[in-house]
C-alpha cells in the first residue's frame, strides 16, 4: 500500500475567489471568500502576450470584462486597464483584473492558500505550465505551504513539472478517459482535481491507493457535498461560500 502524501491544504475551497459573490478572479473576490472564513482558494492563471502571468478562466475576454477579443493577445497594460467588475455588479465596477504576483501577495500575507489553475489560451500550454510553476516558486520560495499547481492540460503540467518539481500539482479531469490515473502518476502529480459526480468508493481507493489525494469540483449541493464526505475525499471546491462552512 502506497503511502499517501502529506497533504497541507483545508478541505473546503472557495471557487475563483468567492464563488458567484463576488466578480470571479479579482482580488475582491479573494477578500470576500477570507471574510466567510475560506483559507483557501482556486484561481484561473494565464499569461498576457507580453508574459505576465494574469487571473482570468475564458479565453476570451467578452463575459468577464468590457474588453474584446482573446485576453492572452493583448500586452499587461492593457488588460491591465479593463473593467473586470462591471458584468456582475455595479457594487464591483472598476474592479481590475489582477496579477498571479498580486493575488500571491495578499495571500502569503494572511496565510491563505490557493489552488492555481494552470489554464492556457489554446496553443501556449506548455508556455503557460512553465511560467505560472516558474513565478510560483519564485513567489512560495521559502514559505511553509506552496500553492497546488492544477491543469486540464498534460502538456501544461509537464511544462511545470520541468521548469518546478517540487511544486504539488494536481491533475484535473472531467470524464474518466483511458489511462487518466496512469498520466496523473507520470506527470508526478499529488493530487486528481476531479468532476465531483465521476468520484466512487472504488476509484477513491484507488487514487488514494496510489498516493494521490482526491479533490472535486465544483460542489454546491449539499448532498453531493455529504456523499463525497462520506467516500474519504480530500478537497472540495465550491462556489456556495454562503452555504458550506470552511471550518
Amino acid at each position: 500500500m502506497t503511502t499517501l502524501t502529506p497533504w497541507p491544504y483545508p478541505r473546503w475551497v472557495a471557487h475563483r475567489g468567492a464563488g458567484k459573490l463576488a466578480p470571479e478572479n479579482t482580488l475582491a473576490a479573494f477578500r470576500l471568500g477570507a471574510a466567510h472564513g475560506y483559507r483557501m482558494f482556486e484561481c484561473d492563471a494565464k499569461l498576457s502576450a507580453d508574459g505576465v502571468v494574469f487571473l482570468m478562466h475564458d479565453a476570451t475576454l467578452e463575459r468577464t470584462t468590457n474588453g474584446h477579443g482573446t485576453g492572452g493577445d493583448l500586452p499587461w497594460q492593457t488588460l491591465s486597464q479593463l473593467d473586470a467588475g462591471s458584468w456582475h455588479s455595479r457594487t464591483f465596477a472598476g474592479e481590475p483584473l489582477p496579477t498571479l504576483r498580486a493575488l500571491a501577495h495578499f495571500c502569503l500575507a494572511n496565510g491563505h492558500h490557493l489552488n492555481i489553475e494552470i489554464k492556457p489560451t489554446p496553443g501556449t500550454e506548455a508556455a503557460t505550465g512553465a511560467a505560472v510553476a516558474r513565478l510560483a516558486a519564485e513567489l512560495w520560495q521559502g514559505a511553509p505551504v506552496p500553492p497546488l499547481l492544477s491543469s486540464f492540460k498534460p502538456e501544461a503540467l509537464a511544462a511545470a513539472q520541468q521548469v518546478a518539481p517540487d511544486m504539488p500539482r494536481g491533475l484535473l479531469v472531467d470524464t474518466l478517459w483511458e489511462g487518466w490515473l496512469d498520466k496523473a502518476k507520470a506527470l508526478g502529480c499529488a493530487a486528481v482535481v476531479a468532476n465531483h459526480s465521476l468520484w466512487h468508493t472504488a476509484n477513491v481507493a484507488q487514487v488514494h491507493g496510489a498516493g494521490l489525494r482526491c479533490l472535486s469540483y465544483t460542489v454546491n449541493d449539499p448532498e453531493a457535498a455529504e456523499h463525497l464526505l462520506a467516500l474519504g475525499t480530500d478537497g472540495i471546491i465550491t462556489d456556495r461560500i454562503d452555504l458550506f462552512s470552511a471550518a
